[in-house]
Parts: C-alpha cells; structure tokens; sequence
C-alpha cells in the first residue's frame, strides 16, 4: 500500500504546482499586466512568462495523470466511472484531459498561430479572451477540486 502513498503524494503534488501556476496566471499577473503595461507589450510579456511555465506545467499534468491512472489501476477503481456518485472522478479526467490536449496539442500546433493573428487584428481582444479562458479553467479546477477532497473522503452530494 505504500506505492499508493506515493502516488497520492506525487498526485497531489502535482496538482498543487499545476493549478497553483494556473491560479497565480489568472488573479495575479494577467490583471497586473493589465494594470501596468499598455496592450501592445502585454501580449508579448504574458507569452515570455507562459513559455518558461509551459515545460513545468506539461511535466506535472503529465504526472498528475500517470499518477492518478496508476491509483485507479492499483485500487481496482475503474467502476467507479460507472456511477454519477463519482462524478469527481470524471471532473478529474476531463480537467486533465483539457490541459493535456490544450499543453501537448492545441497550443503548440494550432491556437498559437491563430491567437497570434488574433492579437494583430484585435490585441485587446486577444487579450480578454486569454483572460476568459484562464478563469473558466481555473473555476472548473477548483470546483473539480473541491468535489474530488470531499468525495475521496465519503462526502457525497449526489446521493
């Protein structure tokens, strides 16, 4: 039982720097940047700080995920995706699911060359949406959160 010790440490770790990061991004430095620097910089500055986040922030969704798919398979938990009850546990799988297709696909390969012409034809434009969709991450997040604490420990709201 230990090696699920381990996990649930590593996962929760893991969690804690990933959404920790997100939280600081979107109430700390995107309304700074929106305070304090003019439209035309801010673009530039939120990318320069994302980029030495963005490695971070793939190494630990990524072991938020390996971490968790290995608690599931250790514990024989698989049908508990079978039941609304557990309905934290399928928050958690599409949260990760998000970040790891918006880190691993959409970002690197897609949404950059399109939010970079974005931000030519409408910088504050741009700009407000990166700030939307941080906020409606952030808020699933924490609620996925929340549900998955409460729920790990037997509280269920659903029953």
């Amino acid at each position: 039982m230990y090696d699920i010790a381990i996990a649930r440490a590593i996962h929760i770790l893991s969690i804690v720097i990933w959404i920790g990061g997100v939280c600081m991004v979107t109430t700390i430095l995107l309304p700074s940047f929106q305070r304090y620097f003019p439209i035309k910089d801010r673009l530039d500055i939120f990318h320069k700080v994302e980029e030495r986040f963005a490695w971070q922030a793939r190494l630990v969704v990524l072991l938020a995920g390996l971490s968790g798919f290995y608690m599931v398979w250790r514990m024989a938990a698989w049908g508990r995706f079978e039941h609304v009850s557990f309905w934290w546990m399928h928050a958690m799988l599409f949260v990760w699911l998000i970040f790891m297709l918006m880190l691993f696909v959409l970002e690197p390969f897609f949404l950059e060359k399109k939010f970079k012409k974005i931000s030519n034809e409408s910088p504050e434009k741009a700009y407000k949406l990166v700030q939307r969709l941080h906020w409606v991450l952030l808020i699933f997040s924490c609620v996925t959160i929340i549900g998955a604490v409460i729920g790990s420990h037997g509280f269920n709201i659903l029953s």
